[in-house]
């Protein structure tokens, strides 16, 4: 079986001649073009299918804000994931945020706080006053997947596709904040975008990582995604990319960085975004966690995205399996292929590892003897040992679903 390629080039896009020329909002203006949809496998799955500027039909959640889906099939197409397929999630209603807020003439980032120097700065100053560097990470909503939680949970009701990994290229937060200079009692940064809520009740979206982490160099300003500017809805001109964690840390359309000397506890730091403080954050279905944690690494998932449930495999001809893995960065050691829902396993061959933050491509070859229904599972192990669960784990949030995922298929 032939490897994927990365990815091919995208065409340069300008979401400003077609979204603002038309003076119209994201919601208006996916309104423009036609829908088809689609049925997610789970109570009330039926969605439209909307192509908003610089994206394909994509899985549509919500209008305003939008919450857009990858469709799965994407995943077997490449290890990066297509620009124009990239998910998008956004909390405020007043989200993306006006064009002419985006554009280069006008858009500042500003570091401030407890720090030396107060920064203002242009993309173009971060650009050519900063080393560049790049990741290949994946960025994922902690709510992918909550769709099939059972019991059902509160939150957007999400397929497998709220996922997606790129080549992101910017330059190291380590680097701006140290041009900054925080002050010694510094004790975490804040990350603020342009996007806004509808209403002054409503908190503006902010985050909150510790000064540690924040130093790490391995964090990234990032205006490039898979070698094009970040498309609109995925945090034009410029945005925070912390590999290995959970993309509600991904701050899109970042403008405004914030050093503090005690703990944040804004609204999206503490009540939201948190799981119980219980082994694998998880409680028994139904209860309420004691206490709770904020949500921050990836724990470990793949997936076989080959076939599709249903599908009609044919006796005594070779299939083959393709997949993906991957973690919080230590990196995946082994994949498990089971065609028979756990009875027995073989193991998949690993493909190149293009970065430790990436998809990390399985692929197996398959022979069905004989005809009938088979039930095929992919369980990934990183080099910490840890794996995934063969049931579904719970928590009222319906957060970092990580249990191995059946395909049922049919033999003829």
């Amino acid at each position: 079986m032939s490897r994927p390629t990365l990815i091919k080039r995208l065409p340069r896009r300008s979401f400003l001649r077609q979204g603002a020329a038309l003076g119209l909002g994201a919601s208006a203006i996916a309104r423009l073009f036609a829908e088809d949809t689609v049925t997610l496998p789970f109570l009330n799955g039926e969605r439209s299918l909307v192509k908003y500027p610089q994206k394909r039909p994509l899985i549509r959640l919500t209008t305003r804000p939008p919450q857009l889906e990858t469709p799965f099939g994407v995943f077997n197409e490449s290890l990066l994931t297509p620009n124009d397929a990239f998910f998008v999630r956004y909390h405020l209603t007043n989200s993306p945020p006006r064009a002419e807020l985006l554009q280069p003439e006008q858009f500042r980032l500003t570091v401030k706080g407890k720090v030396s120097t107060t920064l203002t700065l242009s993309v173009e100053e971060l650009k050519t006053r900063f080393e560049n560097a790049e990741v290949i990470a994946v960025n994922q909503c902690s709510g992918n997947s909550r769709g099939f939680f059972q019991p059902r949970v509160p939150g957007g009701q999400l397929g497998h596709g709220a996922m997606g990994c790129a080549r992101w290229r910017g330059v190291r937060l380590a680097d701006v904040l140290k041009a900054a200079a925080p002050e010694a009692t510094a004790k975490q940064v804040i990350f603020n975008g342009l996007d806004t809520p509808f209403v002054p009740q409503t908190p503006d979206f902010l985050k909150a990582i510790a000064v540690d982490q924040a130093l790490d160099p391995e964090l990234l300003l990032a205006f490039e995604m898979n070698g094009e500017p970040l498309p609109w809805l995925n945090g034009f001109p410029l945005r925070l990319v912390v590999p290995g964690y959970y993309g509600t840390y991904w701050v899109k359309h970042l403008n405004e960085i914030t050093v503090v000397d005690d703990e944040f506890k804004g609204f999206w730091m503490n009540p939201a975004y948190r799981i119980p403080d219980e082994p694998c954050g998880a409680i028994d279905p139904g209860t309420t966690p004691k206490r709770t944690i904020p949500i921050t690494r990836f724990n470990v998932r793949s997936f076989i995205t080959s076939l599709e449930e249903g599908a009609t495999l044919k006796a005594g001809a070779v299939t083959p399996l393709r997949g993906i893995a991957f973690d919080d960065g230590h990196g995946i050691r082994e994949v498990l292929v089971s065609a028979d829902g756990g009875r027995s396993w073989r193991a998949a061959e690993l493909g190149k590892q293009v970065d430790k933050y990436a998809f990390r491509e399985w692929t197996m070859p398959f022979t069905p003897e004989r005809a009938g229904k088979l039930t095929f599972i992919a369980k990934a192990t990183n080099r910490l040992g840890q794996s995934q669960p063969m049931e579904p784990l719970w928590n009222p949030s319906g957060y970092m679903r990580n249990c191995v995922e059946p395909v049922n298929v049919l033999v003829a």
